[in-house]
C-alpha cells in the first residue's frame, strides 16, 4: 500500500506539472495572450497618432487570441529582444515580422509561415543606388538582431554595415545623410517610401527570401497547434485576405498554407 500510495502521489505531482506546463492551458485558464509585437515595424506593428498599436501582425493577433477564447496583450518587442522574450516567457507568443530560419529554430519554435517578404534597399530619392552592388564601401543602416545585416554581406562583402537598435533611428540616419541605404525587408522599405512623399524610394527589388513565422516557447506543440490551426482558419474564412487588403492595399500573391482537415 505505501509503494501505491507513493506511485500515486508521483503521478498526481508529474501530471500537475505536465498541466502546469501546457502553454495553451495556461493561456486559456490566464484569459490573456501576451503577445510580443514592434512599435516601430509598419505597416505590421505600430503606434498611430492616437497612441495606439496597430498593424498587420496585431489584427492576426486578434483574431488568435478570439480563436482561443482569449484577450490579446501587446507588449513591445525589437528584433533584438523578441527571442529571448519568448524563452524566458515574458510572452507567450512574437507575431514581430520575424523571418523562420533553421538557426532561429533552436532556441524557439515556429508557426506555420504567415507572410511572405524579401529583403530590399531604402534610399533617398536623388540617390544613384540601383542594387546591392552599388555599396560597395557605403555605409549601409541595418537592425540589431535582424538577419538584414547578413544577407547584406553575403552578396556584398565590401559594404559598411552600421547596426543600430530601431528602425526609426534607420530612417533618421538616411535623412540625414549618414548612410547611403537602410536595408530590411521590401514591405517595410516600400511603406517608408510612401511615407516620405517623394523623398525616399525602394531600389533593387529583392535579394532573400524572408518567409515570416510566429515564434512561440519550444516543447509547446499544443500551443502551437492551436495557433497554426487559427492561422489556418483566418485563410479559411477569409479573414487573412480582408486584413491583407487592409494593410498592403492589394490582394495578397500567396496565402499561408491550409491543411486539409
Amino acid at each position: 500500500m505505501k509503494k501505491l500510495f507513493a506511485f500515486l502521489v508521483v503521478l498526481g505531482m508529474f501530471l500537475t506539472s505536465s498541466n502546469a506546463d501546457d502553454l495553451l492551458k495556461t493561456v486559456q485558464n490566464r484569459g490573456v495572450l501576451k503577445a510580443g509585437v514592434k512599435y516601430d515595424f509598419p505597416p505590421f506593428g505600430f503606434v498611430n497618432a492616437k497612441g495606439q498599436v496597430v498593424g498587420f501582425d496585431i489584427d492576426l493577433v486578434k483574431y488568435i487570441a478570439k480563436k482561443l477564447g482569449v484577450k490579446p496583450e501587446f507588449v513591445q518587442v525589437t528584433s533584438k529582444t523578441r527571442i529571448p522574450m519568448v524563452q524566458s516567457g515574458t510572452v507567450d507568443i512574437a507575431a514581430a515580422s520575424m523571418t523562420h530560419k533553421v538557426k532561429r529554430d533552436l532556441p524557439i519554435d515556429f508557426t506555420i509561415s504567415y507572410f511572405f517578404d524579401g529583403q530590399s534597399l531604402l534610399v533617398p530619392a536623388n540617390s544613384s543606388v540601383k542594387s546591392y552592388n552599388d555599396l560597395s564601401g557605403k555605409r549601409v543602416a541595418v537592425i540589431q538582431g535582424a538577419t538584414s545585416g547578413d544577407n547584406l554581406k553575403k552578396v556584398n562583402p565590401k559594404v559598411k554595415l552600421v547596426y543600430l537598435q530601431e528602425y526609426p533611428q534607420a530612417v533618421m540616419a538616411l535623412r540625414r545623410g549618414k548612410v547611403a541605404a537602410v536595408s530590411t525587408d521590401y514591405t517595410w522599405c516600400m511603406a517608408q517610401a510612401k511615407a516620405s512623399h517623394g523623398k525616399l524610394k525602394v531600389v533593387g527589388g529583392t535579394f532573400t527570401n524572408e518567409p515570416y513565422g510566429m515564434g512561440v516557447r519550444e516543447n509547446q506543440s499544443n500551443f502551437r497547434d492551436a495557433v497554426n490551426f487559427a492561422l489556418q482558419d483566418a485563410v479559411r474564412d477569409g479573414t487573412y485576405a480582408k486584413l491583407y487588403k487592409k494593410w498592403f492595399d492589394v490582394e495578397p500573391n500567396k496565402l499561408p498554407e491550409v491543411w486539409p482537415k
